[in-house]
């Protein structure tokens, strides 16, 4: 095709038409600019808020009406799509079969041969894109529900075990001692103590609560917290007042 040849065909027949506006113009440029990009196959799959933003229409309303006047006066054929995987396609007719510039002629609108060849291999092409997404979207669905079954058997694992089990999750273990208001350093001593004697209670009975041996643990705490003698004084403690001049 002739784009040169064209272009100007379209120019002449826009500037006879009384019906185009700088909307309908403006909207053609960019359709033409797509359809360049595609090397003048057809049909061209469009976005409309690509479209709009090429075209400067900033209202859906006038991008609509525009795009069916543009169809419904054979300067293109537009066909909507209703699959938000594809967009609509666009069937830009050629207009290089007569460019007198002198006056305007009553041209004739076609698609080329080359554009129907190749109209059943892009639509082909749709179909297939239509697929992948379609098996993407299943198997983005799968892992989530996959992804989803996994944290509520581990949810139920955990909550399972956080109730008689023994030994405990150290993960719960923290949030527990957490809960009461202690540091997970707090809850990893209990878990090695237990840990180390095998869950024993007084180093003799199987432990059967350990939230209740948590719990004394807790209340014990205090017991083994070192505690400073106000009365003993700290042998590194220096005296403020002593003379350093004088010798010893």
């Amino acid at each position: 095709m002739n784009y040169i040849k064209h272009l100007t065909s379209i120019f002449n027949r826009m500037d006879a038409d009384s019906r185009i506006t700088p909307f309908h113009f403006s909207l053609y440029m960019a359709l033409f600019r797509q359809w360049n990009l595609n090397y003048f196959n057809n049909p061209i799959f469009i976005a409309r808020g690509e479209i709009m933003k090429m075209s400067k229409i900033g209202s859906v309303t006038t991008y609509l009406k525009c795009l069916k006047e543009l169809h419904s006066w054979n300067y293109i054929k537009y066909k909507p799509s209703y699959n938000k995987y594809k967009g609509s396609s666009i069937y830009l007719y050629t207009f290089d079969n007569g460019c007198d510039t002198g006056s305007v002629q009553e041209v004739i609108p076609y698609i080329n041969n080359t554009n129907i060849l190749n109209k059943t291999n892009l639509e082909e092409q749709a179909q297939n894109f239509d697929l992948k997404n379609s098996d993407m979207k299943t198997k983005e669905e799968k892992e989530k529900s996959s992804g989803k079954k996994e944290k509520e058997k581990k949810a139920e694992t955990i909550q399972t075990n956080s109730d008689n089990s023994i030994p405990p999750p150290f993960e719960y273990l923290k949030i527990y001692f957490d809960e009461k208001g202690h540091s997970s350093v707090e809850a990893e001593k209990f878990y090695n103590y237990y840990q180390s004697n095998g869950w024993l209670v007084g180093g003799r009975t199987k432990m059967k609560d350990w939230k209740a041996a948590a719990r004394n643990w807790i209340l014990n705490i205090p017991k083994f917290s070192p505690k400073l003698n106000p009365g003993k004084v700290n042998s590194t403690s220096l005296n403020n007042n002593k003379n350093y001049s004088e010798p010893l």
